[in-house]
């Protein structure tokens, strides 16, 4: 399958969507896996994009898609395309560089950190997850990339910081509490859901709907009135995610019962 017909028929279902940009790179990525029998690393991926790269390595014979973002339970991976017949050592070519300030005077957010990076010109691609604490953040970059960050990262919402390289294995694997809702909506309207499972009024979730805040399985949806389905995920940046687990059918009152999954 390595035609430019079947490449037409593959990236025609992501035109006109968030994904038709990355579908074309993911896309290429695989074909030369396939065709030198080798590998290949993706930049970054959301959630969603790593969704379109296991669907695309799907329709090359022999290559398969792995995915890693330096740690367990990472949100933002890479995504490595192999050939079945490779026998070497792929890497995912993930570095980590810690970034440390005064935590006594400053408080920085996952925000700051991102804002401060974005300022030096760096594509979004070349960063993975950025673990923000007290006193300092661990970003997970292209190792590329590492000594820019060193010599260019000085300063992080206006606050001084000094970054080194660390290790991945100081990372600890990601621990996600999970909280499950049993509530009643009038319809499967997704702000109706969302205000289920995130804890706020449908006008607020709606508002937040149109504001691209709310994402329906990690992308964008600007009608409040799509509907969910069981297994989809709603996510909000800083509030965790929320899975329709299951959907338990109509009330007396004619409401319809629904079971969610919150990660926090």
């Amino acid at each position: 399958m390595n035609t430019a017909t079947d490449k037409e028929k593959i990236l025609r279902f992501y035109r006109g969507t968030e994904g038709e940009n990355i579908s074309v790179k993911l896309y290429d990525l695989a074909k030369y896996a396939a065709d030198s029998g080798k590998f290949r690393v993706s930049p970054f991926l959301s959630p969603y994009e790593q969704d379109i790269a296991e669907t695309i390595a799907a329709n090359f014979v022999g290559v398969s898609a792995d995915f890693f973002g330096g740690y367990q339970g990472a949100e933002r991976c890479r995504a490595m395309f192999t050939d079945d017949t490779f026998k070497g050592k792929p890497s995912f070519e993930i570095a980590v560089i810690k970034a440390e300030w005064r935590g006594e005077f400053t408080r920085l957010s996952h925000r700051d950190v991102l804002g401060s990076l974005m300022s030096l010109g760096v594509d979004r691609a070349y960063v993975g997850d950025i673990i923000a604490t007290g006193e300092s953040a661990k970003i997970l970059i292209d190792e590329k990339m590492q000594n820019y960050f060193l010599e260019n990262l000085k300063e992080i919402g206006g606050a001084s910081v000094k970054c080194s390289l660390d290790e991945l294995s100081s990372i600890a694997p990601k621990e996600e509490r999970i909280k499950e809702i049993s509530a009643t909506v009038a319809s499967l309207r997704i702000d109706s859901v969302a205000a289920a499972g995130f804890g706020m009024s449908r006008s607020k979730a709606a508002a937040d709907i149109l504001a691209d805040k709310i994402k329906l399985n990690w992308q964008s949806v600007k009608n409040a009135s799509v509907s969910v389905k069981e297994g989809d995920m709603l996510s909000i940046r800083g509030r965790g995610r929320v899975e329709v687990a299951e959907i338990r059918g109509t009330t007396k009152k004619g409401r319809i019962g629904i079971t969610l999954k919150r990660y926090i």
